[in-house]
C-alpha cells in the first residue's frame, strides 16, 4: 500500500487541512489494478489508517483531513474504520459518484452521521446534471485552469451559499498569487510552495547566520562540543528547547547548562538534534509546511536507506533530506545555500543537479509525497523493494514528526 499527504493552503500560506491520497497495489507488479483501479481498496477506505496512526489532532490546526473513497468504499463501514468525531473527516469522491438514487442517499445519510463531503474532477456542464449532489458537499475542488472562476463563485454562492471552493494543480507561486488576489477560492492545492529559488538578491538574517554556523559545526566530521554549545547559548530558543529536551530524557537530572545539557547528549545525538532544531528555526518565517517536508523527508529517506543499498550512508541521507528545502529557508537558489552549510559532493549533486548515489532517493521522495504511484512502483521494481517496506517507513516518519513537534499531544511552540 502507498499513502501520502498532500496540503491545502488557505490564501496566507497556512496548511487548513491535507488530502491523504492512497492506492492499495504497486501498479507494476498488479497490472490488473489499471483497469478496475476505480475497486481499489472496496472493503475500507484507504488513507484512514494514516490519519488513525498520526493522530489526526496532530496533522493540522483545524484538523480536517480529506480521504479519498470510490463509487464502491463509498459503501464501506467507515464509522468502524475510523474514531475521531465524524466532522473531522471530509470524504472526496470523484464523478464515478453519479447522482443516482442510491448514491444520493448514501450521501445524506454519511451526511447525517456528521462527516464532511467532497467532490473532484466535475466539469462545468456537469454542474446542472449533479445538483443533486452538489446541495450535499461541503468543497468542490475545481481545476483553476479549466474553469473561469469570477463566473464559478457567482455561480456558487447563488446556489449552493454554503460550498466552499479548493483549487487543485496551483503549481507555480504566479498562479497561487493571482488567485488569491482574485479571490472566489477558499483552500488552494499544488506544488506551488515547493519550487526551488531560481535567484535571489536578500541577504541571510544575522539570526539565520548563527543558525547556519552551527550546522556547519556539528555537520563537521568530528565537532567540537563545547564550540557547538557556545553557539548554541546565543539563542534563546535553542537554549530552552535543549535543556527541556535533556531535562525529559533525564529525569531529576536538573541540567541548567548548555555545556552540561550537550555532553549528557553526547555527538550524535547532539548533531542530530541541532539539525531538526535549526531547521524548526529556520523555517520561522517560512509556511510551517516546509518545516514538515524537510523533516518527514529526512527520516523518510534515513529509513529508506537500506532499502536502495545505502545503509551505511542513513545519516547523509538525513542530511540530504532536511537541506531539500534549504533554499527556501535560506532564500537563495540551491547551489548558493549549499554552499554556505557546506555538505558533502554527494548530497549537493543529488539537490543541485540530480547526480550522485544519493539522486535516486530524492527522486523517490519527491515521487512519493505527490501521490505519483505510477513512477514510485516503477521505482520499487528496479531496486526490487517491498511496497509495505516503504509504506511503513512513510507512516514512521509522520509518527517520527509527530512525536518531535507533540509531546505527550501538547504541540511544542
Amino acid at each position: 500500500m502507498f499513502g501520502t499527504l498532500i496540503p491545502l493552503f488557505d490564501s496566507q500560506t497556512q496548511v487548513k487541512a491535507y488530502s491523504i491520497f492512497a492506492q492499495k497495489y504497486n501498479s507494476y507488479t498488479n497490472p490488473s489494478i489499471l483497469g478496475t483501479g476505480w475497486l481499489d481498496g472496496a472493503g475500507s477506505v484507504l488513507g484512514i489508517d494514516i490519519v488513525e496512526s498520526m493522530g489526526i489532532e496532530t496533522l493540522t490546526d483545524d484538523k480536517t483531513v480529506f480521504v479519498e473513497v470510490n463509487s464502491v468504499s463509498i459503501f464501506s463501514d467507515i464509522d468502524s474504520q475510523f474514531t475521531d468525531a465524524h466532522d473531522k473527516l471530509v470524504l472526496l469522491f470523484d464523478h464515478s459518484v453519479t447522482p443516482t438514487e442510491m448514491y444520493v442517499e448514501r450521501l445524506k445519510a454519511l451526511k447525517a452521521s456528521g462527516y464532511k463531503l467532497a467532490i473532484r474532477k466535475l466539469s462545468v456542464k456537469q454542474f446542472e446534471e449533479y445538483k443533486s449532489i452538489l446541495s450535499l458537499v461541503d468543497y468542490v475542488l475545481l481545476d483553476h485552469k479549466k474553469i473561469d472562476i469570477s463566473k464559478a463563485k457567482i455561480y456558487f454562492q447563488k446556489i449552493y451559499p454554503n460550498v466552499s471552493l479548493v483549487a487543485v494543480n496551483v503549481n507555480t507561486q504566479e498562479d497561487y498569487d493571482t488567485l488569491t488576489a482574485d479571490g472566489g477560492y477558499d483552500l488552494y492545492e499544488g506544488k506551488f510552495f515547493r519550487l526551488p529559488i531560481v535567484n535571489s538578491s536578500k541577504d541571510v538574517s544575522p539570526m539565520k547566520a548563527t543558525y547556519v554556523e552551527l550546522l556547519n559545526i556539528v555537520n563537521d566530521p568530528d565537532f567540537d562540543l563545547d564550540k557547538a554549545a557556545g553557539v548554541i547559548e546565543h539563542d534563546t530558543a535553542l537554549v530552552i528547547s535543549l535543556l527541556a529536551m535533556v531535562n525529559r530524557m533525564t529525569v531529576n537530572s536538573g541540567i541548567s547548562t548548555v555545556g552540561h545539557a550537550a555532553a549528557m547528549l553526547g555527538q550524535k545525538e547532539l548533531k542530530r538534534w541541532i539539525n531538526t532544531a535549526v531547521t524548526k528555526e529556520l523555517c520561522s518565517d517560512k509556511p510551517g509546511e516546509i518545516t514538515r517536508v524537510s523533516l518527514i523527508r529526512a527520516r523518510f529517506a534515513e529509513l529508506l536507506a537500506p532499502v536502495f543499498g545505502l545503509a551505511g550512508n542513513s545519516s547523509e541521507l538525513f542530511l540530504m533530506g532536511l537541506f531539500s528545502v534549504i533554499d527556501a529557508m535560506l532564500d537563495k537558489p540551491m547551489k548558493e545555500a549549499l554552499e554556505m552549510v557546506r555538505v558533502s559532493k554527494d548530497i549537493s549533486g543529488a539537490l543541485i543537479d540530480g547526480t550522485g548515489k544519493y539522486a535516486p532517493v530524492l527522486e523517490f521522495l519527491t515521487a512519493y509525497e505527490s501521490a505519483d504511484w505510477s513512477e514510485v512502483s516503477r521505482q520499487l521494481i528496479l531496486i526490487n523493494a517491498e511496497d509495505s517496506v516503504v509504506y511503513d517507513s512513510y507512516t514512521s516518519s509522520l509518527s517520527w514528526f509527530r512525536d518531535l513537534f507533540y509531546g505527550n499531544g501538547t504541540a511544542e511552540k
